[in-house]
């Protein structure tokens, strides 16, 4: 996940800013492509995302690549209950701190790339929403998309998908019939500033904005 340095506080109310850091840096210095940024994501721009979020439907939320939990954290500082968090993390040293961060959250470490494996008896569940902040550049288009028509296929009607970028268009192209995509204001406390996007279940196929 990226973003900056307004880390979100564990449940337990151990750890420091300082020492997260330290561990997103280190684990960005072992694996650049797939933590994408070196610094985790700020608490305005996690809240940006968890806004357009469909979390007011009744059902279960996929939160893909939490990192060290700052969207995690607005989850539930948005009033969402833990059970219902399903979050999964492909780095095992961030699984295991999320577990102890949040421990009635459900933290699977896996990939969100393959979702039959990760959930497993879990597979066929729909959910409400999915946030997803998962480095995707080394992707191409049509492999982005067909990433996402997975995605949606695992959604509740009308559920979306939320995802952090710094880019300045849609990093995955609506696809008609399927999902259109809109953006949020740019997020300026955030390094890089960034925005969210957000993937609705849409027929127009058609990139616009949404109010702040």
């Amino acid at each position: 996940m990226a973003g900056d340095g307004d880390l979100n506080t564990p449940e337990s109310g151990t750890g420091s800013s300082a020492t997260d850091w330290a561990r997103f840096l280190a684990s960005w210095a072992r694996h650049p492509i797939k933590m994408g940024a070196v610094a985790p994501s700020s608490r305005a721009y996690c809240n940006m995302m968890v806004r357009h979020a469909t979390t007011e439907l009744d059902g279960p939320i996929l939160e893909l690549g939490p990192g060290l939990g700052v969207v995690t954290r607005a989850l539930l500082d948005h009033g969402i209950a833990p059970e219902r968090i399903t979050s999964i993390e492909y780095d095992p040293d961030f699984a295991r701190m999320l577990r102890q961060r949040f421990p009635r959250v459900n933290v699977i470490q896996g990939d969100g790339f393959d979702l039959d494996k990760t959930l497993g008896p879990r597979r066929a569940e729909k959910f409400a929403a999915i946030l997803f902040a998962i480095p995707i550049a080394n992707l191409g288009q049509a492999e982005r998309q067909a990433l996402f028509r997975d995605y949606f296929s695992r959604l509740l009607p009308g559920g979306n998908v939320t995802q952090l970028s710094y880019l300045l268009k849609p990093p995955v192209e609506a696809v008609p019939g399927v999902f259109s995509v809109s953006a949020s204001p740019r997020v300026w406390r955030n390094i890089p500033p960034a925005r969210v996007w957000i993937y609705s279940q849409d027929r127009a196929g058609q990139t616009g904005a949404v109010d702040s």
